[in-house]
């Protein structure tokens, strides 16, 4: 019988860890969401990332532009895009169009270059609420992570996990959450400078 309950016990301690750990995880996969979609917004600075999830029709599939053409940056305010077959140019150009960012793709046959125009004040205002606005995404997104993991806690609990170990491990998830809203908050802060920075 002892051995039984230590079997047990040893068990629920197993998966208390398993829960923690896919706390980690899941929280993790949602700040690296909430930094590509970061990423994504133009911070007045030329960066290739501002054309991920822009796709391309190629030969009758949506493909990402970085998979038909060499995107590059020229300088601060310009991103060259070279397509590997010169058939590529109307749609690489429609797409981006398309995709509304902003830009005006200037093609000469062989390359588009995209000039990004400096940021009004207004406009960047407006960068900033839709940073905040992910960050808020990715906040939720943490904070439901953290109440599922706390139910699983307390299913446990129910199942015949002490008290003391369901409240350490709800104070470990609390701790967890608590680490990945400051890393929200921290790229929230750099990204805003980033954009209001003249």
């Amino acid at each position: 019988m002892y051995s039984f309950a230590a079997n047990l016990l040893s068990s629920m301690a197993e998966d208390l860890n398993g829960i923690l750990d896919n706390t980690n995880k899941q929280m993790n996969k949602t700040v690296s969401h909430f930094e590509a979609e970061l990423g994504k917004i133009r911070a007045g600075k030329a960066n290739p990332s501002m054309l991920d999830g822009v796709m391309t029709e190629y030969y009758g599939n949506p493909t990402p532009i970085n998979q038909v053409a060499n995107v590059t940056v020229l300088d601060a305010r310009t991103i060259t895009i070279q397509p590997w077959e010169k058939n590529m140019i109307q749609p690489i150009e429609r797409s981006i169009l398309a995709a509304n960012l902003g830009l005006n793709p200037q093609n000469d046959g062989a390359i588009i270059r995209l000039f990004l125009p400096p940021l009004t004040e207004e406009r960047r205002k407006e960068l900033v609420k839709r940073c905040n606005a992910e960050g808020e995404n990715a906040k939720v997104s943490i904070r439901s992570i953290r109440r599922d993991n706390i139910e699983a806690i307390k299913k446990m609990q129910k199942d015949g996990l002490s008290e003391d170990a369901a409240k350490e491990g709800e104070s470990k998830i609390q701790d967890i959450t608590n680490k990945f809203i400051v890393m929200v908050d921290k790229r929230l802060e750099v990204k805003e400078k980033e954009i209001m920075a003249v």
